[in-house]
């Protein structure tokens, strides 16, 4: 229920002369201590590694699109699966139309005051379907949307908005069916990772990278506060272990 890439990335760095884990608010002790709970239950060495990437947040998104395309060819080797990082989403037919909108908004500088350009979104990770047995008869050649996954390495306020907002704009804009939109994390304190598995409809679900290892460490080192925010995310459905991913997009 783990990540096959989670040791690769999470791990101890050096911050202002002490070793802390890589996804923990310095600024916040309960972060410290669940972050630091997860590495000590996925067996991580406290020490600092060479080998973890500086940019953790980009090496989840490019391990997140390799894993994703090996595992959906696997469960669904009928369908030609079409996984990407930062593409925009008028490549796909349920967003094509954004196109000509878009030529519209930049030929005229009164319709980009008024409409603006944040329709025009590059996801993390998009996962489409380039040949199946509906599309056949379609018109549009074009591959369809069948997923997006924003991938945050942790979670803060502004990170939340950012999601809601671009899945928002996605599910205002689509013609045609709705893609899976969901959320990939390794942020270690279930209160933030509340704030954005609690939704008012934007996100489907928020995958964690380390499920297991932070479960674990909730109850063995969490407050009653991060304890009662993960029980409530996990027996609502809205947070999941990383490894129903790939079967749950394999199924729709």
């Amino acid at each position: 229920m783990t990540a096959p890439f989670a040791n690769a990335l999470l791990g101890w760095k050096t911050s202002k002369g002490r070793l802390v884990p890589n996804t923990a608010d310095t600024a916040s002790s309960m972060s410290m201590r669940l972050a630091a709970a997860v590495l000590e239950n996925l067996g991580v060495e406290a020490a600092e590694s060479p080998l973890l990437p500086r940019d953790p947040g980009s090496a989840l998104e490019q391990m997140t699109r390799r894993d994703l395309q090996q595992e959906l060819l696997e469960l669904a080797p009928e369908r030609a699966w079409d996984v990407h990082c930062g593409v925009l989403i008028s490549r796909f037919q349920q967003y094509r139309h954004l196109d000509a909108l878009d030529q519209l908004v930049r030929n005229q500088p009164a319709l980009r005051v008024t409409i603006g350009t944040d329709y025009m979104i590059k996801p993390d990770v998009t996962v489409g379907i380039s040949r199946h047995r509906l599309m056949d008869r379609a018109a549009d050649p074009a591959p369809f949307l069948h997923a997006v996954i924003s991938c945050k390495w942790t979670i803060r306020s502004d990170r939340v908005q950012n999601i809601r907002h671009e899945f928002g704009q996605m599910i205002r804009h689509r013609r045609g069916r709705q893609p899976h939109l969901v959320t990939l994390t390794a942020e270690p304190l279930p209160t933030r990772l509340a704030s954005i598995a609690r939704g008012t409809g934007e996100v489907d679900a928020t995958y964690h990278v380390a499920f297991d290892a932070l479960a674990e460490a909730v109850r063995s080192a969490g407050n009653q506060e991060q304890q009662n925010a993960w029980n409530e995310c996990v027996a609502q459905g809205r947070l999941k272990p990383y490894d129903e991913l790939a079967p749950t997009l394999a199924a729709w």
